[in-house]
């Protein structure tokens, strides 16, 4: 135990030297991940405009599928090593650790606390794809998981199945690994909150140099690449539906509206800060989301009692073979969806990462990995459930659009399913503000964790920085609609995928670190 204790308090010492030779490194808006995270952004954004649309989109995508042909294997099985690591981590001795010390309190209530990380880690994806992702798969839209044949009872179980694969534990276990680290390493040990000081026990002070700036500059462009493609896509939602409720005929000027108009809030948001703006906004956002998801169990009880449970078991019966990515005969299909979708999952954990860690002090390892794995991956299945089971049924039984013509434009697929409850739009209101509340959750809090990583760590880092990223977020969505529309986010998704190659590898070196970390507070809970 003595020689347990001399170990913990050795390293902790060598953390603090680490924490003052950052000092001397001189991190501040001024450091070097702030200027070229800024500079690479402002080349790819000027580059995408000098060449044509077409040119610019056959390059980006030969990338994107070039990445995702070559390296479909890292992406799939890293993606299951992470989730095989946060469970044994869960249900080690290891889990008794307390993120801040053994004697810290949570800053945040549970339900506070569950909700930020919901609508940081969830966002506008929820409600684009809850409803167009199942009925894509039903519908061969582009392709079907498996090659199975669509509008069969196979297809309808798998794509539900496969919705909340997706969706659910694997891709949580991603956030949860980088918000372990970043917490342990930021409260227990002092660090600053940033990507490099994670990787202070393998590295030394080297991380302070620029071997950490590249792993900082890594993941500021996976965020702001994964956060602009989905403020794009939330765009062109809030605008569908906006034209579709109230038959205007919005198209690029309107969406540059809503980015400008959601950019505007997400910057009074980050000025309030955590509290005032991310809490606040993320507090309500549950309740119009609870109360949206009630009132459509209600008017379509008949269906929902069924799909949920249904969902559930569809989950669990396909989790292990669409977890394997070896003798796939829909290899061109796992590409273009589950390897982009852990790309995209890998290349916004540093932004929801260091969300979380931000608002999880005070809770234990194995309370902090269950809550963040498990507990959103449960209310995933119970809204993706209730919104994709009602989807899949009225094409089924040919009600309404999704009936007769089957999924035609994406951004609509939701509104096409309400057209066909009661009170049809007035959910469609509810649901295009809960899209613009979603995009302003993810934008300031994207903004707060881009603004403390190019601040070298600092939590609270100076406003003036805060309202900068998240103009710079809002610019990016702006322009690629600007230059290529619907094309435009498929340059975007090419940049997913390219910040989020080398950043798998830096999450799976991150899990040695953290297992290190972790090991030198493990005598105190004994």
């Amino acid at each position: 135990m003595d020689n347990q204790q001399n170990k913990y308090s050795i390293e902790t010492t060598d953390y603090q030297v680490g924490q003052d030779n950052l000092q001397k490194w001189g991190f501040d808006i001024h450091n070097p991940v702030f200027g070229i995270s800024a500079g690479l952004i402002l080349l790819f954004i000027a580059m995408t405009l000098m060449v044509e649309p077409a040119t610019a989109k056959t390059v980006l995508n030969d990338l994107k599928n070039g990445i995702m042909k070559d390296f479909d294997l890292l992406f799939m099985w890293s993606t299951n090593f992470f989730l095989i690591f946060a469970i044994i981590v869960m249900l080690s001795p290891l889990g008794k650790i307390r993120i801040g010390g053994k004697d810290a309190k949570a800053e945040y209530t549970t339900a506070s606390w569950l909700a930020m990380l919901f609508a940081a880690g969830m966002g506008i994806g929820l409600l684009f794809w809850g409803v167009a992702e199942p009925t894509a798969y039903f519908t061969d839209w582009w392709g079907t998981p498996f090659n199975v044949a669509p509008y069969t009872p196979e297809a309808k179980a798998l794509a539900m199945g496969t919705t909340i694969f997706h969706w659910g534990i694997h891709g949580w276990a991603i956030y949860a690994i980088v918000a372990l680290a970043l917490a342990f390493f930021t409260y227990n040990k002092g660090l600053p909150l940033s990507i490099r000081s994670v990787f202070y026990p393998i590295f030394g002070d080297r991380a302070w140099g620029w071997l950490g700036h590249i792993i900082d500059i890594l993941a500021v462009l996976a965020t702001l690449f994964g956060l602009a493609t989905s403020l794009g896509l939330g765009a062109q939602q809030a605008t569908s539906g906006i034209n579709h409720v109230f038959g205007t005929n919005g198209g690029i000027g309107m969406q540059f509206a809503v980015i400008a108009f959601v950019t505007f809030i997400a910057i009074l948001s980050i000025i309030r800060g955590i509290e005032g703006g991310v809490k606040l906004l993320s507090n309500i956002n549950m309740v119009f989301a609870f109360a949206l998801l009630v009132f459509v169990i209600a008017v379509s009880f008949d269906v929902v009692i069924s799909s949920v449970p249904n969902t559930l078991i569809d989950y669990i019966n396909n989790i292990i073979p669409l977890s394997n990515p070896h003798g796939r005969e829909d290899e061109v299909w796992m590409h273009g969806w589950t390897v982009f979708y852990w790309a995209w999952w890998i290349s916004w954990s540093p932004f929801v990462g260091m969300f979380i860690a931000r608002v999880s002090k005070g809770r234990t390892v194995r309370q902090f990995l269950f809550c963040v794995i498990f507990v959103p991956t449960l209310l995933t299945i119970i809204w993706m459930g209730v919104f994709g089971g009602i989807a899949l049924d009225q094409v089924v039984n040919k009600v309404g659009e999704l009936g007769a013509n089957g999924l035609t434009d994406i951004s609509l697929t939701l509104f096409h399913v309400y057209d066909q409850l009661p009170f049809g739009n007035i959910i469609s209101i509810i649901s295009i503000v809960l899209i613009l509340i979603f995009f302003v959750t993810s934008s300031d809090s994207g903004s707060l964790v881009i603004d403390s990583i190019t601040a070298g760590g600092k939590i609270d880092a100076p406003i003036p920085q805060r309202i900068f990223w998240a103009t710079t977020e809002g610019a990016i969505a702006a322009v690629m609609l600007w230059i290529g529309g619907k094309e435009a986010l498929q340059a975007l998704q090419s940049g997913v995928v390219a910040t989020a190659l080398p950043f798998t590898f830096v999450l799976l070196i991150m899990c040695i670190s953290l297992i290190k970390g972790l090991n030198t507070e493990r005598a105190l809970y004994k």
